[in-house]
């Protein structure tokens, strides 16, 4: 075989159900049953039909011993007669008989087929010799057992005597009956045991689903557990098995209980987590709120210092200018924080039209000041493109988006923003051709405090809350945000609910 074929595929086996082992394994045992039955019964009925059949051997054996009454002698011609033992009287058909006398040793089998005796046509068959042979080499000892003769006569019952003479002979009784009626029992009970199994089959595969029917709704309940958004905000976790399928004296009422202790201690435990968030939140939320206040009173005497007309040294020049700028960073974070905390409380959005367009045309515009190094290129239609929601959170998600294509690509990379409508969406893209985002830090740009590696150079520091703030305001205004990323692009494209132009 050539190095370059590829090995086939190896195949995996599904698994069975439960419901589905569990009715193989019924119609298997009671095939199981139904065989030995069988094999019993056969072997039963063979040894007694065997018994019979050596009954009326026996009986025949004596009749051809003792002579009995005879019909008078026939004359058959160029026929040769048949044995003696076969012209007494009470032998039935298919008896067979050998008799040896010396050298001599004559064959014949009655078969009343062949009509009444007559001088041409003799009520017998005769033996071939090969068979002849096979029954004179038996030992007379008497005992009676079973020869397969071939041919159209079949297997015989037989039984070989010396009598004082010197004489053998061999009676035989045609087995063909027995073997018949053991052929007949086993059809019939194939048959029966067939349409057995496929009764039991089919009922029990009825009786097994509706027993395993409180699985069923136990897998129903965890599946509906399952389809809860359970890793963020508050959950009533009120799924619960029913009371039915909770019964401690059944094995699925164990399983049923358990599943509710269990629910019972994630729903506890989610309750702590909320209040735990709440109160995290609170704490930022009071916290950034708080800051503002020392933070706008540390910029405004930095700004006074630096407005002041009196010469300081530079060295305190540098000082208040760096306390200035820090400080301006700070409310930033902080005003981040807080509005990631307004977000987290569920505070409604303010519903209102806003046009996208001209939204985006002015954040474009002010990046493109942020960083005159990048090359900005803008596809916004000429017609006003509205969604409802708050103007300046949608501002922000647009500046926030561009900023992490600035900040995070280097001089010289080119961003491109695109607005479209689509099925009654609104579509805003923004993408980059800069070195991409790694693989492993991909899944988590839109945590909070999530930051990539040098692979997109930074040519200055961020909080790592811009796309943890997208994401938040997105959602809050019933959108989607997702990020695509390669080596050489880097596409984030957001989508919103189109609104009709006010008229």
């Amino acid at each position: 075989m050539s190095s370059s074929q590829r090995a086939e595929p190896k195949r995996v086996r599904r698994p069975w159900s439960l419901r589905r082992r569990l009715i193989v394994q019924l119609a298997a045992l009671l095939a199981l049953v139904c065989l030995v039955v069988g094999v019993v019964t056969e072997f039963a009925l063979s040894e007694f039909l065997v018994g019979q059949q050596d009954k009326r051997l026996a009986a025949a054996s004596d009749r051809a011993a003792h002579g009995g009454e005879r019909p008078p002698p026939w004359t058959y011609g160029e026929t040769p007669p048949p044995p003696d033992a076969l012209r007494v009287l009470g032998q039935g058909d298919g008896t067979l008989a050998v008799v040896q006398s010396g050298s001599t040793a004559t064959a014949g089998v009655l078969d009343s087929s062949v009509g009444a005796p007559s001088k041409r046509k003799p009520p017998f068959k005769s033996v071939p010799k090969e068979q002849v042979l096979t029954l004179l080499a038996l030992p007379s000892d008497g005992k009676q057992r079973s020869v397969d003769l071939g041919g159209t006569l079949g297997e015989y019952r037989v039984v070989s005597t010396m009598s004082p003479n010197g004489e053998k002979t061999v009676i035989g009784l045609p087995l063909k009956d027995v073997n018949e009626t053991l052929w007949r029992l086993g059809f019939i009970l194939g048959g029966v045991a067939l349409a057995g199994i496929l009764v039991a089959g089919a009922v029990g595969a009825a009786t097994i689903r509706r027993t395993m029917k409180p699985l069923d709704r136990l897998a129903a309940t965890a599946t509906r557990v399952s389809e809860l958004p359970l890793d963020r905000g508050e959950v009533a976790l009120s799924e619960r098995v029913p009371e039915a399928d909770t019964d401690p004296g059944t094995e699925v009422g164990k399983v049923g209980s358990a599943l509710n202790r269990m629910l019972q201690h994630v729903a506890n435990a989610l309750s702590a987590r909320h209040a735990s968030e709440n109160r995290v939140r609170q704490f930022v939320a009071d916290a950034s709120h708080e800051l503002r206040t020392p933070l706008a009173a540390i910029r405004g005497y930095a700004e006074l210092t630096r407005r002041s007309g009196e010469q300081v040294p530079p060295d305190v020049a540098f000082a208040m200018g760096r306390v200035e700028s820090e400080s301006r960073r700070m409310t930033t974070l902080v005003e981040d924080l807080l509005l990631l905390a307004r977000l987290d409380s569920g505070r409604p959005v303010v519903h209102e039209w806003v046009d996208l367009c001209r939204l985006v045309a002015d954040a474009v515009a002010d990046a493109h000041v942020a960083g005159p190094d990048h090359k900005w290129l803008m596809d916004v239609p000429g017609e006003p493109i509205g969604v409802l929601g708050d103007a300046g959170q949608l501002h922000q998600v647009v500046i926030n988006v561009l900023a992490n294509a600035r900040t995070h690509t280097p001089a010289g990379t080119t961003v491109t923003t695109t607005l479209s409508t689509s099925d009654g969406s609104v579509r805003l893209r923004v993408a980059d051709d800069g070195p991409g985002i790694p693989p492993d830090v991909l899944p988590d740009v839109f945590e909070r405090f999530a930051r990539g590696d040098n692979s997109r150079s930074r040519a200055a520091g961020s909080t790592g809350l811009g796309l943890a703030i997208v994401a938040a305001v997105v959602a809050a205004h019933g959108g989607r945000v997702w990020v695509q990323s390669r080596p050489g692009r880097t596409e984030f494209e957001i989508t919103f609910p189109a609104a009709p132009t006010p008229s």
